[in-house]
């Protein structure tokens, strides 16, 4: 009996873990409080002058925002949201700036912070620190060799360029852009000098965004917070199947109630309001229900590589939903647009019944 405990509360006591929900909330309160614009604007004043201009500027603004989330999705999205449609209108292809926000979301998982490298130092007790300090340099190394392929690219095609910024305004997107590159600063910084461990410096980078969107930019909103901390409480209270189900059905009813909602003539603000609240309440706790259970449903063997290979498709999702929108209304208006979303929630809930629920277990007796 006295073993069974010490293996119950060491299967639960995994504190590096932690990390991983603080670096995804720090990545998604990064791209709801306005950081990434700012980010965006300082990357197109360096770069967009380069042949390709734009296509550089996603891959410089997910380089500086790898140092901040840890996540190739949630760079890709908040990147892909911004460039996607100005890379359209200034005669980009849209395959091709698709195809370059995916590409560039694959250095998030490599420059430190690392989702994937928390995950592995974990599983086989090998020094986080030390495997984020490794990243470095390869991400970097990325970065270059795709803007050198788009520049290539963009030659041949003969893609645009953006004029040149003056020092003027290169110095005017830096200040502009200071206080989000405070973000890495303190989340690398304290892993290198040692103040701080990742798990310490994801919580203190969530913190600072956090203070930058609500206090300083005043674009985050208290009512986004409380589907985070509902799911992580939920997740260990109630267990991850439960959780990520609930949180699914939730966010289809929503979506259903909005669309209708957005229809009704006249207009009701309060309803609009009601269920445009809960859905992000239900939709924000779902994606960090899925971040928690994802490594859990594959064997040790193939963890790394099933884990990455989920990403991959959300990366692909969260970049082709933001693109559907404008043809999905055009085809049937807000309805079918929303009707479509619950259709995706309640197919997601249905398949997360059947997930296997591994609260307070160990990972390698999966």
């Amino acid at each position: 009996m006295e073993g069974f405990v010490q293996r119950l509360i060491g299967g639960i006591d995994t504190f590096p873990l932690l990390a991983i929900p603080f670096f995804i909330l720090a990545g998604n309160l990064m791209n709801t409080g306005g950081i990434t614009d700012r980010l965006v604007r300082f990357a197109r004043a360096l770069v967009g002058h380069i042949r390709g201009g734009l296509a550089h500027v996603v891959v410089v603004t997910n380089m500086i925002m790898a140092g901040m989330s840890g996540s190739g999705v949630a760079d890709a999205a908040g990147s892909g949201t911004i460039l996607i449609p100005a890379m359209r209108k200034a005669g980009y292809g849209v395959p091709f700036a698709a195809s370059i926000v995916a590409a560039a979301g694959t250095i998030g998982p490599i420059i430190p912070p690392s989702i994937p490298f928390v995950l592995y130092g974990s599983i086989a007790s090998v020094s986080i620190g030390r495997l984020l300090l490794g990243g470095a340099i390869p991400g970097v190394l990325m970065g270059i060799c795709l803007m050198v392929f788009i520049y290539v690219i963009a030659r041949q095609r003969h893609y645009p360029s953006e004029a040149r910024a003056s020092w003027k305004e290169m110095l005017s997107a830096l200040l502009y852009a200071l206080p989000p590159l405070g973000m890495p600063t303190i989340i690398l910084g304290g892993i290198i000098g040692g103040i701080m461990t990742p798990t310490e410096s994801a919580a203190a980078g969530a913190a600072y965004a956090f203070i930058l969107g609500h206090f300083v930019y005043r674009e985050l909103t208290l009512a986004q917070i409380p589907g985070y901390a509902a799911a992580a409480f939920l997740i260990e209270a109630w267990g991850r199947r439960q959780t990520l189900v609930t949180f699914l059905a939730g966010s289809a009813v929503s979506a259903l109630l909005f669309g209708w909602a957005v229809s009704q003539t006249p207009l009701s603000a309060a309803l609009v309001l009601t269920a445009g609240c809960a859905l992000s309440f239900f939709n924000l706790g779902a994606w960090g229900a899925l971040y928690a259970i994802g490594p859990e449903v594959y064997p040790t063997t193939i963890r790394g590589t099933g884990t990455g290979a989920a990403a991959a498709f959300g990366r692909i999702a969260a970049m082709l939903a933001p693109l559907s929108v404008p043809y999905l209304i055009a085809l049937g208006g807000r309805e079918l647009t929303f009707g479509v979303f619950t259709a995706s929630f309640v197919l997601a809930a249905v398949g997360a019944t059947f997930l296997p629920d591994l609260r307070n277990k160990r990972l390698e007796e999966a």
